[in-house]
């Protein structure tokens, strides 16, 4: 049972954050610019891509959370990357943070950053400084401007994704509010998303920090759409401390909580991004049990949802198991063939594919009822020790390759 429940929200449910999204003229029609502002300042971590190219908001923002400086607001745009873009990029990347600053009444490395869009072009910066002018006075605490912030920072995305939730701490009502962007070039080992979540709690940034890298571990780093890697993307999470709770500075049962509630949201989150993968019309889950060590479980479970033999026999409906079982002999996880079990399920029923490393006859009509649904579930069962793991992916199909062939030329 949780100790937390759903609420009707976004980035601006906890107390003293405001949020604002419009369309600046980055793009050529959606929105394309978001800003989030506390109050008073607030502590921050964040989880970085791995991808050795990095934009310059991830050099920018990775220094002011590493050094644990306190944050006053957050400025995003989308459209244009700002990756590969050189020292003007450095440089544009911080006229957009002193931009906010000004406005706001902060210094600089208060101040954090975003984009995401098309790699190597320029920053347009007169349109960005002018369009950070006029979004700063449409900042509000409204359920609209959290809804605004949330499509301020899609790109290919279907939806906005958004949530918020509400919990007790010590007799106080603590909140916690996100909005995520994510549909293709999502990749494991974070980051693959670009994630941002407020949240009124007051908790020191060391704890902070381990409650958001827990979660993030076990969610966006779980995830693959296209097996691309982001030079972009990241999980950023600011806590303000309005909530009046006593600080949170050891690992009790209120951090225990909280950790929960950051794990259910970016779960959510991360959930959303593979059921709107670039033109999939499959969502993937994938449950391993019995691994010899959880490593070896989230390696096997991973190796799965990346591999593209594996999409497109689900793009295809096709219960092709042995690509399944050849992605994980490559992967470098260990298991014991021998012990193996093996199962597609949804709502359809439940196929067994194999069991005890050997395969088990089944009927192809059942199989296409069930791989004819949207969502898919593979679980398989070793024997081998107590790890386990859940990963999650998408097929691959024809209208993958369309987006983004395109993808240039359609923004």
């Amino acid at each position: 049972m949780t100790d937390f429940r759903v609420i009707d929200g976004g980035i601006t449910a906890p107390l003293g954050f405001k949020a604002a999204g419009k369309h600046v003229g980055i793009k050529r029609i959606k929105k394309d610019m978001s800003i989030v502002v506390s109050d008073v300042p607030a502590k921050a971590a964040g989880a970085y891509t791995q991808n050795l190219v990095k934009a310059a908001h991830i050099l920018w923002d990775k220094d002011i959370t590493d050094e644990g400086r306190a944050i006053r607001g957050l400025v995003a745009v989308s459209g244009n990357a700002n990756a590969c873009t050189g020292q003007r990029g450095i440089t544009d990347n911080e006229r957009m943070a002193e931009e906010l600053a000004r406005l706001i009444g902060a210094d600089k490395k208060e101040v954090l950053t975003a984009a995401t869009g098309i790699i190597g072009l320029d920053m347009p910066m007169e349109t960005v400084v002018k369009g950070i002018k006029e979004l700063y006075p449409d900042l509000s605490y409204r359920r609209e401007s959290a809804k605004n912030a949330a499509a301020g920072i899609i790109t290919t995305d279907t939806f906005i994704k958004e949530m918020a939730l509400e919990m007790n701490i010590a007799g106080k009502t603590v909140k916690i509010g996100g909005m995520a962007k994510g549909s293709g070039m999502v990749h494991p080992n974070m980051a693959t998303v670009l994630s941002f979540i407020t949240t009124d709690i007051n908790i020191s940034q060391e704890l902070l920090k381990k409650a958001l890298i827990m979660s993030v571990k076990d969610t966006y780093n779980m995830i693959s759409v296209d097996g691309a890697m982001s030079t972009n993307d990241m999980a950023l999470i600011m806590a303000n401390g309005l909530a009046g709770n006593a600080e949170i500075t050891e690992e009790d049962e209120f951090f225990e909580k909280f950790c929960e509630a950051v794990m259910f949201i970016n779960e959510k989150f991360a959930i959303d991004i593979v059921h709107d993968g670039e033109g999939s019309q499959k969502f993937i889950q994938v449950d391993i049990s019995g691994g010899r060590t959880t490593e070896d479980a989230r390696i096997l479970a991973k190796s799965i949802v990346t591999n593209d033999l594996v999409k497109t026999a689900m793009y295809g409906e096709d219960a092709n198991w042995g690509r399944i079982i050849a992605a994980m002999g490559g992967s470098g996880g260990y298991f014991d063939l021998k012990k193996l079990k093996m199962e597609f399920k949804n709502d359809k029923g439940t196929l067994l594919l194999m069991e005890n490393g050997e395969p088990v006859p089944f009927d192809e009509n059942i199989a296409l009822d069930i791989l004819g649904e949207q969502d898919i579930y593979i679980k398989i069962t070793l024997g081998d020790g107590e790890g386990k793991a859940r990963s999650y992916g998408c097929d691959l199909g024809h209208e993958y390759i369309r987006i983004n062939g395109e993808y240039r030329s359609r923004s």
